[in-house]
């Protein structure tokens, strides 16, 4: 079911627990260049592709159905619509893989790679896009600069790409009690909300309870102490229809320290910067050319609550001075940082561009 814009709830056509009937998925397992079992899912429509793969990555502490919300039409709707050959990877930052001490440089130097070359290799394919979104971009980003991503000739990404920029709020947070918490848990978890499991949690959903009143949904609640800054950090209200907004409850789950304390040194640095010797990385990534041919298309949600908008101009103006003309920029006004694969209008509002940028 969905909701109306008033509230009342209609049927989804063809929707069950999110996933359209028509829709043929297969689930692919594969390993990291590390040994981390990953998966990938591989959605087709009722006639075979006509257009070449297309692989979306999810960010931190969800998982790949988060681009499948109950909604009308989802992105992964659209793209199978359009004859795209769909791919939803879950990297090892997704909830179906299970709890990992993870960075943005394991994800970059051994889950991106692997996966491009397993889709190249189930396909036939000659390049692979990407639509990457929140902390799959920055760390397929890192991957793609870094050239380790070669057959990647196309990257759409969402709301932070090399230049994670926060709020004045979300900084302090992860400035300032990021090394507190650290010490007595080692990951933070949205899913608190409906299920806290140690005195730690207890208490943080205690405080989050007592001063987020925007709603009755607490793991919403708790995704705002996480993510960012704002009541809620990471989506408008008014963009998300009613099943939507309950459907969250059940797409979020732990997030390491080991990654916050990476995003830490990378605002500190005013750029995406690597916190271990993993092969094939840069120690820092905006310090010169990007080593890829990929084109990039950058989706900014203009109130952003995560990164601020700032992240994505920060970016392009980075690749705008390397190769001019190449790469593009599209501002989203009205919606926030998860917003534009959610939100019940995102069809009306932000796939068209997506689309546009992929058959460029």
């Amino acid at each position: 079911m969905t909701s109306t814009a008033a509230g009342a709830p209609v049927a989804t056509p063809g929707l069950r627990n999110g996933i359209r009937r028509w829709h043929r998925n297969d689930v692919h397992f594969f390993d990291a260049d590390d040994g981390v079992g990953l998966t990938l899912l591989r959605v087709r429509g009722e006639q075979e592709p006509t257009k070449g793969p297309v692989v979306l990555v999810h960010g931190s502490g969800v998982r790949a159905e988060i681009f499948r919300p109950p909604v009308r039409t989802t992105i992964v709707d659209t793209l199978v619509a359009d004859g795209f050959d769909v791919w939803l990877l879950n990297w090892r930052g997704s909830i179906d893989i299970g709890p990992l001490p993870w960075t943005l440089d394991d994800a970059a130097a051994y889950d991106h790679p692997a996966a491009i070359r397993y889709i190249l290799r189930q396909t036939g394919a000659p390049t692979v896009k990407a639509v990457v979104h929140c902390q799959g971009s920055t760390s397929f980003c890192m991957s793609a600069v870094a050239g380790l991503l070669p057959d990647v000739d196309v990257i759409v990404t969402n709301a932070v790409s090399l230049h994670p920029v926060l709020p004045a709020f979300s900084r302090v947070k992860i400035r300032t009690f990021r090394p507190a918490m650290q010490r007595v848990t080692p990951y933070l978890n949205p899913a608190w909300g409906d299920g806290p499991d140690t005195l730690f949690s207890w208490m943080a959903r205690g405080v989050v309870m007592a001063t987020h009143w925007e709603c009755s949904n607490p793991v919403c609640r708790m995704v705002s102490f996480t993510y960012g800054s704002g009541r809620p950090a990471l989506w408008r209200h008014e963009n998300l229809n009613r099943d939507t907004h309950e459907w969250v409850r059940g797409e979020f789950g732990e997030v390491p320290m080991s990654f916050f304390a990476q995003m830490d040194a990378s605002v500190a640095a005013g750029q995406l910067v690597s916190v271990s010797s993993r092969p094939g990385l840069l120690e820092r990534y905006a310090d010169e050319a990007p080593h890829t041919d990929a084109r990039f298309a950058l989706l900014v949600p203009e109130l952003n609550r995560c990164f601020l908008p700032e992240s994505q101009e920060r970016t392009f103006e980075h690749l705008r001075r390397h190769r001019p003309g190449k790469d593009s920029i599209h501002r989203i006004p009205g919606y926030g940082h998860l917003d534009p694969f959610i939100s019940k209008h995102a069809v009306r509002d932000v796939f068209p561009t997506v689309l546009d940028e992929l058959n460029k």
